[in-house]
């Protein structure tokens, strides 16, 4: 099989400022740990805050890029994947150009005149709190996607992977790479990403839905998911269900659903069946920092699906995947997996 670009990636690139804060930063700006949200003007001042008052490391993030990597360092095939958003023309750019071309990633970037986006990750204990001030990210149009030498890309993979982010950035976007995919009979996969998509961009989060072969997402973006969408249930196998179970396009068979839960047990819905799998346990003096780990289940989860493999395998390279992340400082990881 042809692996070349085979996996196709579209979001916001973002360069992580990381920082161990403490509870009285998280109050100042008003944030919650384990939750992930967009700055606000309120917001804007910390960045600068945390690299004055914090021990800060810069790691070029944002969540479909850092599962794209994943999946890249995963598969160890040269190519086998490509990634689109928007960055600036500035030394934030430069550097997440050079580390996507260190990881293999083809990536075909806009370049816009505002600043490359940044995303704040403020870590207390094992938690993490995510801020994203998307600036370039936020210029994504579909007039680079529709670029003869991007959509080629397009044309080329098989298997299409999108966080839930990207929705407030261009769901025009979205919408073309998921009906190419559903015309093509191609595997379109998108992830609920944080609690504010399910209740602040639920339209054109439904509207996408149809097309989605493969929902990702945490417990609480499920719980959200199922509140907005007035189940009235909290329980998470439950929703995972009834999330596969929606309505799908013309051309979709049928839709999975993979659930993470942290320390607790991987749902998986498909075929009117739910299923648990466990996590790799790790020793709490083991654990650096979760930032990154539920892209890098994904990434994991996305290399063994596009090598055809059973759904069993996919989950066990995303744990593995996930496991190796939480062990270091961002989404970062050694040299070659061990899987």
């Amino acid at each position: 099989m042809e692996y070349e670009g085979i996996l196709l990636g579209m979001g916001n690139p973002l360069l992580d400022i990381s920082a161990v804060v403490d509870e009285a930063f998280l109050e100042k700006y008003d944030l919650k740990s384990n939750n992930a949200i967009l700055a606000e003007e309120k917001h804007l001042p910390m960045y600068d805050e945390m690299a004055s008052k914090y021990k800060v490391e810069y790691i070029a993030g944002g969540a479909t890029q850092n599962s794209i990597r994943v999946a890249q360092w995963m598969l160890q095939i040269p190519g086998a994947t490509a990634y689109m958003g928007s960055i600036g023309k500035d030394k934030y750019g430069e550097e997440m150009k050079k580390n996507a071309k260190e990881a293999g990633v083809n990536v075909h970037y806009h370049e816009d005149e505002s600043p490359t986006g940044t995303c704040g990750v403020c870590l207390v204990g094992d938690e993490r709190s995510l801020v994203a001030n998307l600036s370039a990210a936020n210029c994504y149009k579909t007039d680079h996607l529709k670029k003869p030498e991007n959509w080629a890309l397009v044309e080329k993979a098989k298997y299409y992977y999108i966080a839930g982010f990207f929705l407030t950035v261009s769901p025009e976007s979205i919408m073309l790479v998921a009906e190419h995919a559903a015309a093509k009979n191609k595997i379109f996969t998108m992830n609920l990403s944080a609690p504010f998509i399910c209740e602040f961009f639920k339209d054109v989060q439904d509207k996408a839905f149809p097309y989605i072969d493969y929902v990702f997402g945490n417990e609480t973006e499920a719980r959200t998911y199922s509140k907005v969408h007035g189940w009235e249930t909290e329980n998470v196998e439950e929703i995972a269900l009834k999330i596969s179970q929606l309505p799908l396009a013309t051309g979709k068979h049928k839709r999975t659903t993979v659930i993470t839960q942290g320390a607790d047990p991987v749902v998986v819905a498909e075929d009117g069946k739910v299923k648990t799998f466990p996590v790799i346990l790790l020793p709490k003096e083991k654990l650096v920092d979760t930032n990154g780990a539920g892209d890098a289940f994904v990434g994991g989860f996305l290399s063994q699906l596009v090598l055809e493999k059973p759904i069993e395998d996919c989950v066990k390279a995303g744990c593995y995947a996930a496991n190796v992340i939480i062990q270091r400082s961002g989404c970062t990881y050694p040299e070659k997996p061990d899987f």
